[in-house]
């Protein structure tokens, strides 16, 4: 998958709208929009941010890796901890 449709399918898993996305990021919504369209590509910068925005590896919206990875960046014990748990209970209910 190339980064524009990696862009806006996240953007829309996450509920948010070109604007929004445009005004978390400081570019306009036209930018948005020419990264999703493939039209251009944002900076490395902007791949870092929305890594960031949408807790995913740069790596990801790059395509170097195929899967979706969860930065744990800023949460704390308690909070790693929940996620863990939480992932450990879905996979027993897929019987994994």
């Amino acid at each position: 998958m190339a980064i524009a449709d990696k862009i806006k399918e996240l953007r829309q898993r996450f509920g948010i709208s070109q604007s929004q996305l445009s005004r978390r990021l400081g570019v306009t919504r036209s930018s948005v929009n020419a990264w999703e369209m493939g039209i251009s590509t944002p900076t490395t910068q902007y791949i870092v941010d929305m890594a960031r925005i949408f807790h995913v590896s740069t790596d990801y919206l790059l395509g170097v890796e195929c899967e979706p990875s969860l930065s744990l960046l800023g949460l704390d014990q308690q909070e790693v901890k929940l996620l863990y748990d939480l992932l450990d209970y879905m996979q027993r209910g897929r019987g994994e």
